[in-house]
C-alpha cells in the first residue's frame, strides 16, 4: 500500500471521526432539563411554566418515562404513572427539542408532595369563591414574609385560574351494587360511547373519579372508590382504546360529594358511582 495511500485513508478516518463527534455534540445541545408547573394539558402536550425558560411546550410520547422520586405512586400499574400529570404539577422534566420547538420528553419526574397539593387543585378543576378568598387572605397574611413565600402564593392562585379553563364535552356516571367494583354491562356500553366520541376531540383528556356511599368504614370506602376509578379507567384504556395520556389520574373521593342522601337505599345507590368527564381546553373548544 503506498504512502499516498495510506495519507489518504487516514484524512478519510479522522474526517469521519470529526462527523461523529460534531454529530454527538449536536445530540447533547439539543438535550434539555427544565424544571417547571404544569399550567394546561392538551392530550399529549404539556405547557409548562418554567422560571428559567418561560412557557414551554413538552410532548409525551409512549416511551416517556414518568416518576415519582419517593416511589410511592399509589397507581395499578407503573405505566400509568403518566396519568398523573396534572395542571398544578410542579415537574422536572428532560429529553430533546424537536423541529417545531418542543421538548419530546425522556423523562419526567415529581414529588409526592406536589403530586398530593395538585391532586387536590385538580379535584374541583374549577375554584370555588371560597378557595379563591382563602388565597387572598393568606397572601394578605403574609405581606412581610420574603418574597419566595409571596411567589408560592401567587403560583397557587395561577393554578386555579388555569383550571377553570377546561369545557367539560362529555360527561356519564357508573354505578356500582355495595361493596362492588365490577362494571355492568349497561355502563359498559355507555363507557364505550363515550371513549370513541372522546378521540373526536383534539386534545381531550378524560377525568375519572369514584364514590362511595356511608356504609362501612372510611378506610373501606376511600380503597372501594378508587378500585371502582381504576375499574372504569381499566375499561377506558383497553376496552375503549384511550391512550393512558389522555387520562388524568383517578381520583378517590371516599363519601365526599354525594350525589344523593345517604338515609335512604335509592340515595346510596346513586352514591356508588364513578363520574367521568371528558374535558378539553377553553381555546381548543373554541376552534370545533
Amino acid at each position: 500500500m503506498s504512502a499516498d495511500h495510506k495519507h489518504h485513508q487516514w484524512r478519510r478516518y479522522a474526517s469521519l471521526v470529526a462527523l461523529c463527534l460534531l454529530g454527538t455534540c449536536l445530540v447533547e445541545a439539543q438535550s434539555q432539563k427544565i424544571n417547571g408547573l404544569i399550567v394546561s394539558r392538551q392530550g399529549e402536550t404539556l405547557k409548562i411554566q418554567s422560571p428559567d425558560a418561560g412557557n414551554v411546550m413538552v410532548l409525551l410520547t409512549p416511551t416517556t418515562e414518568v416518576q415519582e422520586p419517593e416511589g410511592k405512586l399509589h397507581m395499578r400499574k407503573k405505566s400509568e404513572a403518566v396519568t398523573a400529570l396534572v395542571p398544578g404539577l410542579s415537574v422536572k422534566v428532560e429529553g430533546k427539542k424537536n423541529a417545531k420547538e418542543q421538548i419530546v420528553a425522556d423523562k419526567i419526574s415529581f414529588s409526592a408532595k406536589d403530586l398530593k397539593t395538585a391532586n387536590e387543585i385538580q379535584a374541583g378543576l374549577k375554584p370555588t369563591e371560597a378557595q379563591v378568598q382563602s388565597n387572598e387572605q393568606q397572601a394578605a397574611a403574609n405581606k412581610q414574609q420574603s418574597q419566595g413565600n409571596q411567589q408560592k402564593i401567587a403560583e397557587t392562585n395561577q393554578r386555579f385560574s388555569e383550571l377553570s379553563d377546561y369545557d367539560v364535552k362529555q360527561t356519564t356516571d357508573v354505578h356500582f351494587p355495595a361493596g362492588s367494583s365490577t362494571i355492568s354491562e349497561t355502563d359498559k356500553a355507555a363507557l364505550l360511547q363515550l371513549a370513541q366520541r372522546a378521540q373526536t376531540d383534539k386534545g381531550y383528556l378524560i377525568s375519572v373519579k369514584g364514590f362511595a356511599d356511608s356504609s362501612g368504614n372510611p378506610v373501606q370506602n376511600q380503597k372501594l372508590s378508587m378500585d371502582r376509578a381504576n375499574a372504569v379507567l381499566e375499561y377506558l384504556e383497553q376496552t375503549g382504546q384511550v391512550p393512558l395520556i389522555h387520562i388524568v389520574a383517578p381520583g378517590a373521593m371516599g363519601t365526599a360529594d354525594p350525589a344523593a342522601s345517604n338515609e335512604t337505599s335509592q340515595g346510596r345507590a346513586e352514591n356508588r358511582r364513578v363520574e367521568v368527564k371528558v374535558l378539553q381546553n377553553r381555546g381548543l373548544s373554541a376552534e370545533n
